[in-house]
């Protein structure tokens, strides 16, 4: 660098020139190979870093999306309520009672095949004079009784209009005490609502008043219901629908309620005695 004197700056005094090193021929090829080896070795090294340890790379995971198809992994809650919610309809219905006033009700039902079929609770349109139903795009339609089942109470229900996308749901799968489950319904006029729980008893009995038979073999589960999930829909976490939702246990008799409700096993509301085949039978 340059020095600064008080008489002015002076060039810097110039650097000795190291003396050239001169290899011999042994040396000399020494060095190039291992030149050489450092190479190939670099290369090697970018090669495995590109191709990942020398495997293929790994296919980006798919996303999931709705299906009506059982999962074979569990569900969370929020994904059976997207995947079911399009196979749940509100029923309305209108009558008299037997003084002749006029009386409104709301309840649930659950697609049950590829023709439209709705499965609900009998209680829900028994002496209906009208039923209306809504569907979860908002399309309505009103709907006719199809058959009845008073020793279950359960019917089903053809409708006069379908929707633009019919997704009927997957019924069937077995229960035991401990499941997760998820009900989805109607709840005092709150569409499309949906609760969580546990299945709580098995092979319960419903004693019914009137002089009606009593109701056997019912899930018990903790799934909050209410007025207005009659009909519909108790499901596993696979996406299976596992019952239809029937009664609430209320000693009370409020209908309000306190922790226990009680569905049709899925198999029995299709006329039989098994859990189903996680299938769509025809009704």
């Amino acid at each position: 660098m340059t020095v600064l004197r008080p008489d002015g700056p002076v060039a810097p005094e110039p650097v000795p020139e190291e003396p050239k090193r001169r290899w011999n021929a042994p040396e000399l090829r020494r060095r190039v190979l291992i030149g050489a080896i450092v190479t190939w070795a670099v290369v090697i090294t970018a090669v495995v870093a590109v191709r990942g340890g020398g495997g293929d790379p790994a296919p980006a995971a798919a996303r999931p999306s709705a299906s009506p198809s059982a999962s074979d992994a569990p569900l969370t809650v929020a994904e059976i309520y997207q995947t079911l919610t399009p196979s749940v309809v509100l029923i309305r219905t209108t009558g008299h009672d037997s003084q002749n006033r006029l009386e409104a009700g709301t309840g649930t039902g659950v697609i049950a095949n590829a023709d439209g079929t709705i499965l609900t609770a009998l209680h829900v349109v028994d002496g209906a004079e009208s039923i209306e139903l809504t569907y979860a795009d908002g399309t309505t339609a009103a709907a006719q009784p199809a058959s009845e089942d008073p020793a279950r109470d359960i019917a089903t229900l053809t409708p006069d209009k379908l929707p633009e996308t019919l997704i009927p749901a997957v019924l069937g799968g077995g229960s035991r005490v401990g499941d997760d489950v998820v009900a989805i319904g109607n709840p005092l006029g709150l569409t499309f609502s949906t609760s969580s729980g546990v299945v709580s008893g098995l092979e319960r009995v419903l004693n019914r008043d009137q002089g009606e038979a009593d109701i056997e073999g019912l899930i018990q589960f903790d799934a909050a219901v209410n007025p207005g999930n009659s009909g519909g829909p108790l499901i596993n976490d696979r996406g299976q629908v596992v019952g239809i939702v029937i009664a609430l246990a209320n000693p009370s008799g409020a209908g309000t309620f306190i922790g226990i409700g009680f569905a049709v096993p899925i198999g029995a509301a299709l006329g039989g005695t098994g859990e189903g085949d996680g299938q769509s039978p025809p009704l």
